[in-house]
């Protein structure tokens, strides 16, 4: 499978990165700050999801940028 992207896919993916990064910073600071056990599960469950995400996301564009220079 090619992972070539027109540069506004490019920005796309980069955008949604950019948001699941924040969600990431979000969920991780407010850790601390719950009291609820409920709601600190979902915040951890969230840091997780989004530490993933993140890491998908970095591997896509990291593989779309590789495939245009070969």
């Amino acid at each position: 499978m090619t992972n070539e992207f027109a540069l506004h896919e490019t920005l796309e993916v980069q955008e949604i990165a950019a948001f699941k990064t924040v969600s990431l910073t979000k969920a991780k600071t407010m850790q601390p700050l719950v009291s609820d056990p409920a709601l600190k599960k979902i915040l951890q469950q969230d840091e997780v999801n989004s530490t993933r995400h993140v890491e998908e996301l970095r591997d896509l564009l990291l593989n779309a940028k590789g495939d245009k220079h070969e």
